[in-house]
C-alpha cells in the first residue's frame, strides 16, 4: 500500500512508518520543517514539506495522488495554545479529510485521544482547548460518507518498549498504552476494513494486537488471547525426561 501519514515526525507516525516500510508498504511523511525529512527517511518513508496550517486544499489532494490510505497523527504538541490546538488538531484533520474525498482515498485513521468525548472533564483549559478540538474532527470525519474512517482514541502514551499486549474497544477505562503498541495496532486496522465506522479506545490489556483488532471489527469484546495462547503453550510444552529405570 502507498500510505500517507500526517505529522510524519511524530513519535506515534516514526514508529508507524519502520512497521510499515519494514514489510514493503510505500510510506509518505508530511512534515512541516525540511530538517524532519532525514528522520522520516531514516524509518523508512519518503519525507514530504507540506504545513497543513497553511496549506491550500489542492497543494493537499496533490500530496494524496496514489494513496492507498491516509493516517492522521499530527498534533500541536506540548507547550501550543489554545488556538494551536483549534487550528492543528481540529482544522488540519478536517483539511486532510477534504483532500482524501477530492482524492479519492476512502480509507482515513484519525488518532485522537482518550478524553475527547469528555472535555469538560480536563485539568486545564489548554488540555480541554486540545479534546474540544479532538471531539471535533472525530464528529467532522465520522459523518463523512466518502470516507472509511476509524478514530482511535489512546490513553496515557509511554516511551516503554511496546508489549503486543492491548484492550481495544469503543469504551474501556482510564490507562496507558505504549506508542510501540500503538503503532502497532495502526498497522492492524489498515488491514482490517471492518473497523471502518468504528471509534475505538485503546490501553494496554491481555489481547494480541491482531486479534484485538479482528474482535473490534466484529463488534466483539477481546478474550484475553495472550493468555489463551501461553496457556495452550504451556499445556503442549513437554515436561522433561524422566529417567528409566533399570
Amino acid at each position: 500500500m502507498r500510505i500517507v501519514i500526517a505529522g510524519g515526525h511524530g513519535q506515534i507516525a516514526l514508529r508507524l512508518t519502520r512497521l510499515l516500510a519494514a514489510r514493503g508498504d510505500e510510506v509518505v511523511g508530511l512534515v512541516r520543517n525540511p530538517d524532519h525529512i532525514s528522520d522520516v527517511e531514516a524509518a523508512g518513508g519518503h519525507g514530504l514539506v507540506l504545513d497543513l496550517e497553511h496549506s491550500s486544499l489542492t497543494e493537499v489532494v496533490g500530496a494524496l495522488q496514489g494513496a492507498d490510505a491516509v493516517v492522521f497523527a499530527a498534533g500541536a504538541g506540548p507547550g501550543s495554545g489554545a488556538a494551536r490546538k483549534d487550528t492543528v488538531d481540529r482544522g488540519a484533520a478536517v483539511l486532510l479529510a477534504d483532500a482524501a474525498e477530492a482524492a479519492g482515498v476512502r480509507r482515513y485513521l484519525l488518532v485522537s485521544s482518550m478524553g475527547a468525548d469528555r472535555p469538560d472533564q480536563a485539568p486545564d483549559e489548554v488540555f480541554g482547548a486540545y479534546l474540544r478540538a479532538k471531539a471535533a474532527s472525530e464528529a467532522d470525519v465520522r459523518a463523512r460518507e466518502a470516507l472509511d474512517s476509524t478514530i482511535l482514541r489512546p490513553g496515557g502514551l509511554t516511551d516503554d518498549p511496546g508489549t503486543g499486549r492491548v484492550r481495544l474497544e469503543p469504551s474501556v477505562p482510564r490507562g496507558r498504552v505504549t506508542r510501540d503498541d500503538v503503532a502497532a495496532v495502526l498497522v492492524a486496522l489498515l488491514d482490517e476494513p471492518s473497523t471502518a465506522g468504528l471509534t475505538l479506545e485503546l490501553v494496554q490489556g491481555e489481547d494480541l494486537v491482531d486479534a484485538a483488532v479482528q474482535a473490534a471489527g466484529r463488534g466483539e469484546p477481546g478474550d484475553a488471547s495472550a493468555h489463551a495462547i501461553e496457556a495452550e503453550a504451556a499445556a503442549v510444552r513437554p515436561r522433561g525426561r524422566h529417567r528409566a529405570e533399570d
